[in-house]
């Protein structure tokens, strides 16, 4: 398992990372690790746009949702077979979302490894034949030191994290409450949970993170979610 780890995520990624220190001038970290972090998110945007698309197709079907659920509300069956049949009418896919970013958790887990390993010292033996080996290597990013933590490089991940988030759930806008005489169901607390927790804990844990690890992390962590921000834009504008 492993070995299997190691040749299919953390070496591709170790190597791109040490090919792009090389190429670039100064043997920039910094600039390597934007420029893997690019790299990473053109190869994930077929996946990131099914997944926004996905978002924007469930976001559609809320006011078609509503009437199944206070036409069936009393009958659980008929209301997620009438919820399924027009899933299908729709040609939406519940969970297509969902895919994509699972399939990125192997990638940013390796990313993860290489940005907080990898940077340190340079591990010749797991080199491609068309990768060399810098002969010094710029920690140094701006006046950040990319192998040591970083209270404000770890903020700046924080708040675009935060940034990320918010645009992203503009289109689920927070359910609001029922009326006092009236109890919340427990699918709308959930939801308001999970947005609240999505919107505000998310930014604080990941700039937490960010700190304990090498600010090389929080630096792809930035660099990740300003692209994703943009990428929300003109998906949204496409």
């Amino acid at each position: 398992m492993i070995e299997f780890w190691n040749t299919t995520i953390y070496e591709p990624l170790f190597n791109v990372l040490v090919f792009f220190i090389d190429i670039f001038p100064g043997h920039s970290v910094g600039l390597a690790i934007i420029a893997l972090t690019i790299l990473v998110r053109i190869a994930l945007l077929p996946l990131t746009a099914k997944s926004i698309r996905a978002q924007r197709a469930m976001k559609e079907l809320e006011p078609d949702l509503k009437i199944l659920k206070e036409r069936h509300g009393d009958d659980k069956q008929k209301l997620a077979a009438a919820t399924m049949e027009l899933y299908k009418k729709s040609g939406v896919t519940p969970f297509s979302g969902c895919l994509p970013l699972l399939i990125q958790i192997p990638i940013i887990m390796g990313l993860y490894f290489v940005f907080s390993k990898g940077i340190n010292s340079i591990d010749v033996s797991i080199l491609y034949s068309w990768v060399e080996a810098p002969d010094f290597v710029d920690k140094h990013f701006l006046v950040f030191d990319l192998a040591s933590k970083s209270v404000v490089l770890a903020l700046f991940a924080g708040v675009t994290q935060f940034i990320q988030t918010h645009v992203a759930m503009s289109k689920f806008p927070t359910p609001q409450p029922k009326k006092e005489n009236e109890k919340p169901s427990f699918q709308e607390d959930l939801a308001r949970s999970m947005q609240v927790q999505m919107r505000y804990v998310l930014p604080v844990i990941v700039g937490v993170i960010s700190y304990t690890l090498p600010s090389a992390v929080a630096l792809y962590w930035a660099t990740s979610n300003i692209l994703s921000t943009a990428q929300e834009y003109l998906t949204k504008r496409a």
